[in-house]
């Protein structure tokens, strides 16, 4: 078949077709990555990022025969970044992922099965690797550092267990290749009433019930890598915020067998505009469907306007 072929077939959700389209050029963008930043395993790592970013965006390829150089440009641009940062961070977070609302985000994952693809890849990574790559890929949290004070870790090991990930997420997309994942979409819908629930019942103040009810006793409470305690802190947290008026809207998540992400604004009353940041992002590690931990973050900006910030 011609790489028209498969574009279209691939753009109509058929993941062989874009299995088959990696296989065949996989060499020459390695070539391209070579080129400008020779044999070295950063190499490997933007050509790895950059079929990722193609499989995310492939939707909006009009021209299926303009596939081959908008792959190497994905391929160039990665590398030019790696130059000017002398790291190996991939670029362009795909905006397909980031929407603006919690409607918008199922509207999208609907439209495509792409991310229920990757959704389902993303499952066979072990949990350190599949909760950066979530925040990374898939959330407003894109920097190192924020990711590092998400998870408990140092940036130098987010960068570390990032290039693992994008490998790994590589493999298993190839081993997913011809599977069916309508039951990912099923999940994600599922999981984010329930979060809506949760949240709903936090803000009409029977908090305290939830946090009893939802996190083990012995949960481990993180807050932005700084503050670090057991339920009583984010009972207390809870408590200084919503009696206070501030209202708080969940716009993102995402799940992932034993990890939760929440993204969301906080509502502050016209008597207090600065009784909390403008967003929050929470990292939630499950067990046994209870959070055995729990990583807090906060943001200066919307995520999906500007780069959160500290």
């Amino acid at each position: 078949m011609t790489d028209d072929d498969l574009v279209r077939l691939a753009q109509a959700g058929d993941m062989a077709a874009f299995a088959g389209l990696t296989e065949r050029h996989q060499a020459a963008l390695r070539a391209t990555a070579i080129a400008l930043l020779g044999y070295t395993d950063e190499a490997d790592d933007v050509v790895q990022d950059a079929l990722i970013t193609a499989l995310q965006r492939l939707p909006e390829l009009r021209e299926p025969s303009a596939f081959v150089p908008w792959l190497k440009s994905i391929v160039r641009n990665n590398c030019r970044a790696h130059l000017r940062s002398r790291r190996a961070v991939p670029i362009a977070d795909p905006g397909f992922f980031l929407p603006p609302s919690a409607s918008v985000a199922e509207e999208k994952l609907a439209q495509t099965a792409t991310a229920e693809w990757i959704r389902h890849a993303l499952k066979g990574l072990s949990a350190p690797i599949r909760e950066v790559m979530m925040l990374r890929y898939f959330s407003g949290v894109s920097s190192y550092r924020q990711i590092a004070q998400l998870c408990a870790v140092s940036t130098e090991t987010v960068g570390s267990r990032l290039r693992d990930g994008r490998r790994a997420l590589a493999r298993e997309l190839q081993r997913t290749a011809e599977a069916a994942h309508s039951a990912v979409e099923d999940e994600a819908r599922a999981w984010h009433r329930e979060s809506a629930q949760i949240v709903d019942s936090m803000v009409a103040g029977t908090f305290d019930r939830v946090v009893q009810d939802w996190y083990h006793p012995d949960a481990l409470i993180d807050v932005m890598g700084i503050m670090h305690g057991r339920r009583t802190l984010l009972l207390d947290m809870l408590e200084w915020t919503f009696s206070a008026d501030v209202g708080v809207r969940l716009h993102h998540t995402m799940a992932s067998k034993d990890l939760l992400l929440w993204e969301a604004d906080f509502i502050n009353p016209a008597s207090d505009p600065e009784h909390c940041p403008p967003t929050m992002a929470a990292l939630f590690t499950l067990e046994q469907g209870r959070v055995a931990r729990m990583g807090i973050a906060y943001g200066t900006h919307h995520p999906h306007e500007t780069q959160i910030t500290r």
